[in-house]
């Protein structure tokens, strides 16, 4: 039985050996196929993605040379309706050129007209001979005007009086009137008339162009219109500028002499918080070093003031306990006096930062009432404006000018108080020492 089973055994893997060599080489032959049907469609893909590639790049070139000619021809039609518009501009000037000779010549006759030359122009000469008689007019119109000329005439004086005399014309923007009563530059008084310009030293420049004469110094007023009265130029005072500064200029100059006064204030209140302190630390030295003790040393400085001094009084009431304990009643004693040494401080710096801010202020409410002066009469007169933008400029100029002397001395004021400070700690530490050292001997 068992050799049966042994032979049947050995059959089994006989068979089984033979039937997975035949699996074996038909998966071999099934793989040989495959590879060779991937490579062959590896191939077929590498040559269909050249031909789109070169396919592609002609599409591009063709592409291109397309939009070089549309760009080309958008040249040529551009180019094309330039020459168009050119054309019909020329053919619309030549149209309209009798029309607009008419007009330059009826403006000619009238800008003479304002000189007093009576210019006649007549339309049956050619265009060559009446653009010729324009010309020849302006050149000797142009001569008159350029030159100095002197003429008799009237102007009026400072004090609003009218008087006769010489007028020296300097070309078309500047005159000098010479009389008896007065000699100077003439601005323009509104309606044609003049007036005495309140420029020191233009008399002597007067004389001089009406003796023909060159002046050292050439004192003059040009102007461009004399149909509008010129208003005399005076100097600004600070009744001026208080008044251009408005409500708010005069709350921002209010706050800035309050602060000086608290600076005042404080400064005095400094000066006798810490006065003397390195003379009452030599009082209590000598007493402690001719054997006295703190109450002798207590009735030497009874007589000083100040905040230095109360700290180092304390401290002489305070002897002989434990130090720990001294040094926190100096603390305590400190932090009493730091609340008078700091007082109006923080005030002064509020105002200090408040001023700046009321300039803003004020600069932003003139140019709020400059735009409603604009919207409701124009840009015609500037004096209209003027009122608004002195306002926006002052106010801004006084919040700088409180500000920043209050700045720079309230923080001055605040270093001193520290030095204060620190002073009465080191006296009061220094007692304290002084003390101890001859308590023991």
């Amino acid at each position: 039985m068992k050799k049966r089973a042994v032979l049947l055994f050995i059959i089994l893997l006989t068979s089984s050996g033979l039937f997975a060599e035949s699996l074996q080489d038909a998966y071999m032959e099934e793989y040989t196929f495959l590879k060779a049907q991937k490579n062959e469609l590896k191939n077929r893909l590498n040559l269909e993605k050249s031909r789109q590639d070169s396919d592609i790049s002609n599409y591009k070139m063709r592409l291109k040379s397309l939009q070089d000619k549309i760009i080309s021809l958008d040249s040529d039609v551009k180019f094309v309706q330039k020459n168009m518009e050119d054309t019909n501009k020329k053919i619309g000037e030549k149209k309209d050129n009798s029309a607009l000779v008419d007009d330059v010549f009826s403006q000619v006759k009238m800008t003479f007209s304002n000189y007093g030359v009576d210019f006649k122009d007549d339309n049956k000469t050619s265009l060559s001979n009446r653009l010729d008689k324009i010309f020849r007019n302006t050149i000797s119109l142009y001569n008159n005007l350029s030159s100095i000329r002197t003429e008799d005439g009237k102007f009026f004086l400072k004090d609003g009086s009218a008087t006769k005399g010489k007028i020296v014309k300097v070309g078309n923007i500047a005159r000098y009137g010479v009389s008896s009563k007065g000699s100077g530059a003439l601005a323009p008084a509104g309606n044609g008339a003049f007036k005495l310009w309140n420029q020191p030293g233009s008399d002597l420049t007067a004389k001089a162009l009406l003796n023909g004469k060159k002046a050292d110094t050439l004192k003059i007023f040009t102007y461009e219109n004399d149909q509008k009265d010129i208003p005399y130029v005076k100097e600004k005072t600070y009744k001026d500028y208080l008044k251009g500064g408005g409500i708010i200029g005069y709350i921002i100059l209010g706050l800035g002499a309050f602060g000086l006064l608290l600076i005042l204030l404080r400064t005095l209140f400094l000066m006798g918080a810490g006065s003397r302190v390195s003379k009452i630390s030599k009082i209590v030295q000598k007493v402690f070093e001719e054997n006295g003790t703190p109450k002798d040393a207590l009735e030497k400085i009874k007589r000083y003031k100040g905040a230095t001094a109360r700290v180092i009084k304390t401290t002489l009431r305070n002897l002989g306990k434990d130090r720990g304990h001294i040094e926190d009643i100096v603390t305590e004693s400190m932090l009493n006096e730091s609340s008078s040494l700091d007082r109006f401080g923080s005030f002064i710096m509020v105002i200090a930062a408040v001023a700046p801010l009321l300039g803003l202020l004020g600069t932003v409410s003139g140019m709020i009432a400059t735009f409603d002066i604009i919207t409701e009469h124009g840009t015609g007169d500037p004096k209209l404006l003027s009122g608004g933008i002195s306002e926006a400029l002052v106010t801004t100029m006084f919040g700088l000018i409180v500000a920043i002397p209050l700045l720079l001395l309230g923080n001055l004021l605040s270093s001193w108080a520290n030095g204060i400070k620190a002073s009465m700690e080191g006296a009061a530490l220094h007692v304290i020492n002084l003390y101890e050292k001859y308590s023991r001997r």
